[in-house]
Formats: C-alpha cells, structure tokens, sequence
C-alpha cells in the first residue's frame, strides 16, 4: 500500500506504537491506513532499517506492504515526541520494562494503551495495575484486545475488536484510531474481564491444541471450549469482572479463534505437545513469544487466591512443567465426577 492510499492525515493525532513485532506492526498499519501518522519503535535496528527502505516486516509479516506514511525507529525518546497517543505491543514479561522505559518521554496528556495480553510474571498482577503504578492514575489507560491474527489485519481482512478503559474518553480515541472500513473497534469499561479473557484464552488454546494433537476430535475440541468458557467465568466473577465482557470479543471471540485457529502459537504449543514433542523444542520451532507457559501459572495462582477449581488450566500448568503427560491429563479430566452442568448457576 502506497501513501496515495491513505488519507492525508490532516487533523489525525500522531499514533506510536511500542513493538516491531507482528502483531505492533499490524496495529500501527492500520493505524497508518486510517491516515494516522504512525512511529513504530523496535529494538532491532536491522529490522527497523529493513521496515524503512522496503515497507515490510520481512521477519514477522512478509509479503505484506506497509503504508509509506509509517515510520520505524530504534529511538524511543524521538518516538515518542509529539504522540497524541501510545499503543503498547510487547510481551507482558517486558510490559513493566517498557513502561518505566517511555514513563519520561511521554508527552503530556498522551494516553497509553496495550494490546499486550498475559499478566505481570511472578506477581500475578493484572497489566492495568502496573500501568497505574509506573504512569500514575492520571493517565488515561485502555487495554485492546480480542480476536485477532496480525496476519490478517495486516492483509486488511475484516476483523473486530474492544477497548476497555475506566476513562470512556480514552477509550473512545483508541477505537476511533483503530476503526475503519475492515476493522470494527467496540468499547467498555472493563478492564479487569478484558485482561482475564485475553491473558486465560491462551491458556485454553494449549489445552485444544493438546487434544487435536491426540486426534481426539471435533466433539473433544467443542467440549474444552465450552468448559474452558465457564472455567473464565467463574474466575472472572470472584475478580470482580463482568460476565459480558467474556461473552463477548474480550472472552469467547478470542478464545474460539486461538483454540481453533493455527495462526496461534499457543495452540501451536497444544498441537506439538499432543503429538508427543517436547515443550522446548515445541517453543524453539514456533520461534516466538508463547504466553501460555508464563500465564498458566498466573491463572492457577488467581484460582488459588479465590478458591476456585479450574481443572482444565490446572492440566495444562501441570503439562506445560513436565509434571503430567498430556495423556495423563486427558485421563485426569475424563475420572471427574459426573455432576449437573451448571450446579449453581451461569458460574458453578
């Protein structure tokens, strides 16, 4: 796509975007498509050379054009100049780094968004309460999330999305940056539940992943996926979460394109897995980032916290550190208890 393509861009707000990797790229195109002009900040100097003269992410998305009115830069002080808006897309174990990293650069009344989705390592804690507490409560934050391959955002395939934030202003500018004639952009405001459904959906997509890799069909893959929903549920109340946020794009959209799409590296994961590989052979073929192995062991610390039973997540955590094979955990699932499908309602 060429700058003739695109608006002018006069009267849009500059857009930076933290994270040269496919799916930052693909949120600052489109940002770029929809007349924004876009910085796209990467570490990797060869890789933001390479975006500058040829217009493509020849790493992460090849053979896909970016507009010519998006720029990449290694340098995050000059980035950030001028930014009506950051967008955050970077793993959540560097989420925290890179928040202390733009802190001083960012431009007054410069709100940031993530679509960054998993929680902090170690701590356990939601991304949202870090931000609050490296940027201050006076900045406007948003989380963006949903179902979403940068592959084919990037191609310009039609594709929907949610931005939740406590300030609806906020939240507003990011889908509004976001929205156009192949993406629809939604809005909420809550925060907590969007976090949940996209950090625990990779989780899940390991667990279908596992079960196509057995060849233990479509019924199985079904099953998981119901069950898996209400495994979300049920967290997702004792954290104060809305039940709509995961009927929606944050929660069952997400988790049915990542446990039935092969886009996704965490069901990429399930599949080798299933097929007997190792996990670090698994993870070193994919060659990326996998979520799933650092949030199994978040989800299960949240479970704990609130005394809740996850049986499915609590598998795959055991599977993904070596405790159980994936056939021992099938086994684990299929000796539970028959009981009423809901025993107490949407959340038993």
């Amino acid at each position: 796509m060429t700058g003739a393509d695109n608006a002018t861009g006069a009267g849009k707000a500059p857009i930076t975007v933290l994270g040269a990797g496919s799916w930052g790229t693909a949120l600052a195109s489109l940002a770029a498509r929809h007349g924004h002009p876009t910085v796209l900040w990467g570490r990797d100097a060869d890789a933001v050379a390479a975006i500058n003269q040829h217009h493509e992410n020849t790493r992460y998305l090849p053979g896909h054009p970016l507009p010519d009115n998006l720029v990449a830069t290694t340098d995050l002080a000059g980035a950030l100049g001028g930014a009506g808006m950051v967008l955050v897309v970077v793993p959540s174990h560097a989420f925290a780094e890179i928040l202390r990293a733009l802190a001083p650069h960012r431009p007054a009344g410069a709100g940031v968004a993530w679509a960054t989705k998993g929680f902090e390592p170690g701590s356990g804690r939601f991304l949202h309460e870090v931000a609050e507490e490296v940027l201050g409560a006076d900045v406007p934050l948003a989380v963006v999330t949903g179902p979403s391959f940068a592959k084919e955002v990037v191609a310009g395939l039609p594709t929907a999305l949610t931005v939740h934030s406590d300030d609806a202003g906020f939240a507003q500018q990011v889908a509004d940056t976001l929205h156009g004639p192949a993406f629809r952009a939604y809005t909420g405001d809550d925060m907590v539940g969007a976090e949940l459904g996209g950090a625990m959906k990779n989780v899940l997509a390991v667990a279908t992943g596992v079960a196509d890799g057995m060849d233990l069909g479509l019924n199985a893959r079904a099953g998981l996926i119901t069950r898996g929903l209400n495994e979300m549920l049920r967290l997702n109340q004792a954290i104060g979460g809305k039940a709509e946020t995961l009927m929606g794009l944050a929660g069952l959209g997400d988790l049915v394109l990542t446990c039935t799409g092969d886009l996704s590296r965490n069901r990429r994961l399930g599949l080798a897995l299933g097929r007997g590989q190792s996990i670090a052979d698994a993870v070193r073929e994919i060659g990326q980032v996998v979520e799933s192995v650092q949030t199994a062991d978040e989800v299960m610390r949240q479970a704990e916290r609130h005394g809740i039973e996850l049986p499915i997540s609590s598998a795959v955590r055991a599977v993904l550190h070596g405790e159980i094979t994936p056939a021992d955990g099938l086994r684990q699932l299929l000796a539970r208890e028959q009981k009423p499908e809901y025993p107490v309602g949407l959340f038993g």
